[in-house]
């Protein structure tokens, strides 16, 4: 099971709550620990859902895989359009967040011109078929924990020396100024942080004593993340109070310079930058993949999609295109382009917690299921999941709902009108 936790640990990548700290922040006006406590309550009623469903459906796939065979085959191809915008929506990310720290760390160079490069670098890298092994993975691990160790230690120091020990008890981090509406809309961004908890359940299918070991790997994942995250959320809080800062992007970088001096905030701002440049890496690699399966399978069209490099055997179409949707980030913020990825991630969340519902119903009669377990819990995740997803940005709504508007148009292509069954989607490539 601690291979499988490592996974899911390594995916969701603890680092980022360093990286998009001062975009939370400011949404929660200052309550950046409730808005993870509030992200993290509401993941781990999702993560119990997944649980459930890796336990019923131990194959590879996960919420695409859960909701149609628990509800419906057109759901679950409709979850799995939503999944497609977040694995588009990534490598944008990635690149956006190292840039707005590069930019921090030198003004007087454009934060499109570090867009711009990472983006073609990954490109080229992934054209050629480069991948980061395994172990470079554990390595890259083991430093984002010692960096938020040490940003936690020294943040200690920092508020012992300057303001006793009492400065480290305050309700401030989890109450903000803002009210709960803040610490909703913080929350809604935040839960960007905890997407990995779910890419546990692909391993199904290459984890011994899958029905055992997966669903408590989910669960741990979540956990962890929690705790992590609210930790650092509320030292670094108190070190830097207040929803107004006049670089949020690259808050956590300022704020290593004050706790730790310019060689601490070079060490942070170098193992963060590492750390997006193989995460943007891995994330381009895995949606070309991705377009590469559902181009082959003509779920998508296979000229375009399905073909790969007759020299380097990858996918170069689908690499380039997602290079070309990266360049969005020099018209974006981390703010908006996280929601963007929050809209599908709540929309998948919220069907696996009707999932846990619908397969209820459907098996009652056959098997003991506990309704506290498989009707009350997962009514509360999606409950909680849906305000969430209300709390994201104006232009993450109005994405998402184009986004979904298209699915809806192409699965009515594919089906005929709903005479047929839609294809399976390919989303454990």
């Amino acid at each position: 099971m601690g291979g499988v936790t490592l996974f899911g640990l390594a995916y969701m990548a603890p680092i980022i709550v360093l990286g998009i700290f001062g975009v939370i922040a400011e949404a929660s006006a200052g309550a950046s620990a409730g808005s993870y406590l509030l992200a993290t309550v509401a993941m781990l009623f999702t993560a119990a859902s997944y649980a459930k469903m890796s336990v019923h459906y131990p194959v590879a796939g996960s919420s695409y895989t859960y909701v149609r065979k628990a509800l419906d085959s057109r759901l679950g191809f409709l979850v799995g359009w939503t999944i497609l915008l977040d694995y588009l929506f990534l490598p944008l990310v990635i690149w956006l967040i190292g840039a707005a720290y590069l930019t921090g760390e030198f003004p007087s160079v454009p934060a499109w011109v570090w867009i711009v490069a990472f983006i073609v670098v990954t490109t080229a890298l992934n054209i050629i078929g480069l991948k980061v092994a395994d172990k470079a993975n554990l390595v890259l691990m083991a430093l984002q924990f010692l960096v938020i160790a040490l940003f936690i230690g020294f943040a200690v120091a920092h508020m012992v020396s300057r303001h006793g020990g009492g400065s480290l008890l305050s309700v401030t981090p989890f109450s903000g100024t803002g009210g709960f509406p803040a610490i909703a809309a913080g929350a809604a961004i935040a839960a960007y942080s905890f997407l990995g908890f779910d890419a546990v359940s692909t391993l199904t299918e290459d984890t011994k004593n899958p029905q055992r070991n997966i669903p408590r790997a989910i669960m741990l994942v979540a956990l962890i993340g929690g705790v992590v995250f609210v930790a650092v959320a509320y030292i670094l809080t108190l070190v830097q109070p207040g929803g107004t800062f006049p670089n949020a992007d690259s808050l956590a970088a300022d704020t290593a310079r004050t706790i730790g001096g310019a060689l601490f905030a070079a060490f942070f701002v170098t193992g963060l930058i590492i750390g997006q440049f193989t995460s943007g890496l891995a994330a381009q690699a895995s949606v070309s993949r991705l377009l590469y399966a559902m181009g082959r399978d003509s779920v998508l069209p296979k000229k375009f999609f399905g073909k790969l490099s007759p020299r380097f055997f990858t996918p170069v179409f689908n690499i380039v295109l997602c290079g070309l949707i990266g360049l969005g980030a020099v018209f974006l913020s981390v703010a908006t382009s996280t929601s963007f990825i929050n809209f599908g991630a709540f929309t998948a969340f919220t069907l696996v917690n009707l999932s846990v519902i619908g397969y209820f119903v459907r098996h009652r009669h056959e098997q003991r299921l506990n309704p506290l377990t498989y009707v009350a819990i997962p009514l509360i995740g999606a409950v909680v999941d849906v305000y969430l997803l209300t709390q994201l940005g104006s232009a993450a709504l109005t994405l998402g709902v184009i986004w979904m508007s298209i699915g809806v148009v192409y699965l009515l292509v594919l089906t005929r009108g709903l005479r047929v069954p839609p294809p399976e989607l390919s989303l454990a490539e």
